[in-house]
């Protein structure tokens, strides 16, 4: 037997490695509860228990990314794995750490709140994908929520990233659909009446996880070396193509040269969202995807008729920052971030501005 042969129908020899977590600082507190999270990429954490998982829907082409084959996806010890209650052999579950900008003001750290990465496989072709449970509970980075999630803005997740990957959009995935089996309190309408829902967890998967909020709070920090070693780590994972065989730290030049492609892929993600009517609703230079994939989906829509003006945020109704009309704006001014972020490692603001 092969070993693809051998993981592909085993939960008990599943391909992860967990490069993020092997080559990248870590918190070095255990226990978890809300702080703030220094000189480090991420924390460990476990997910919550939840009492009753049910698979109500899985992506089948999805799970072919994985190698994995829908029984596999549908048995019992596999659901319970994608609603966090067991961890299958090879998981190394964490929350990343990350800041942003949110509606262009500085928030410090946020990181990952309600998300909770299982680790990566890496499939028969070589490629390696990040599976991440949101609605997981808890993190060091929830700040004053509970980390959960809803069927109802689960549901539009799930089917929002299948649908947008057939339409051409670059984007993250959905793997599966669980229901907890609890139910959460949600004020749908913020009008200070929150009503039980069902509980439910997304198993997203990506490349990568890594945002350009990523980068932002350890430049923010003046965690020079840590940022050093993301933005390392990142091209030599995600941009291969780009780094040197030597296991050094990476040159200025590719740094740029990484940079560059950044702008381009962000380019060319907006380019499809305007091209099928998408808006994103809640462009936070933490819901930005370092590899130009679409993620994070909230409060997002589509044109109905053309509205340059359009936003479905109900939160940012008032001064329509993230309309349909100005996403490609705000994607420059966020690249604009990164580039802020990223200065340290090149030390020169002509070539970014270049770039």
């Amino acid at each position: 037997m092969t070993p693809t042969e051998e993981y592909t129908t085993s939960l008990d020899n599943l391909p992860f490695d967990n490069r993020f977590t092997r080559e990248l600082p870590a918190d070095p507190e255990a226990a978890n509860y809300r702080r703030q999270v220094m000189q480090a990429c991420y924390s460990r954490v476990q997910p919550a228990k939840v009492a009753g998982p049910e698979l109500v829907a899985y992506a089948c082409e999805v799970a072919g990314l994985l190698d994995l084959p829908g029984e596999l996806v549908e048995s019992d010890a596999f659901v319970n794995a994608l609603a966090g209650n067991e961890l299958l052999p090879g998981m190394d579950p964490y929350a990343t750490c990350y800041g942003g900008h949110q509606f262009g003001n500085w928030a410090g750290q946020l990181g990952d709140g309600r998300a909770i990465n299982l680790g990566e496989i890496v499939n028969r072709e070589g490629e390696r994908w990040a599976l991440q449970l949101k609605g997981a509970g808890p993190t060091p980075y929830s700040r004053t929520a509970d980390g959960l999630a809803v069927l109802r803005s689960s549901v539009r997740e799930f089917l929002c990233s299948e649908a947008m990957y057939h339409l051409g959009v670059p984007t993250t995935r959905a793997l599966s659909l669980v229901l907890t089996g609890e139910q959460v309190a949600r004020d749908m309408f913020y009008d200070g009446n929150p009503q039980q829902e069902p509980g439910a967890i997304v198993c997203r998967v990506s490349p990568s996880f890594t945002r350009f909020g990523s980068f932002q709070i350890f430049a923010t920090r003046t965690e020079i070396e840590v940022l050093r070693q993301l933005a390392d780590y990142t091209i030599r994972t995600d941009f291969p193509h780009l780094s040197e065989p030597s296991s050094g730290s990476c040159t200025p030049e590719i740094y740029l040269a990484w940079f560059e492609e950044v702008c381009r892929r962000t380019a060319e993600m907006i380019v499809h969202w305007m091209r099928v009517g998408f808006v994103h609703g809640v462009m936070n230079t933490d819901n930005m995807s370092i590899l130009g994939l679409t993620i994070d989906y909230g409060p997002y829509g589509w044109l109905e008729n053309y509205d340059p003006d359009w936003t479905p945020n109900t939160t940012d109704a008032e001064g329509r920052r993230y309309r349909y009309g100005h996403q490609s704006q705000i994607a420059y001014w966020n690249i604009a971030q990164l580039a802020n972020a990223i200065y340290p490692l090149i030390g020169e603001v002509e070539p970014l501005q270049q770039a």
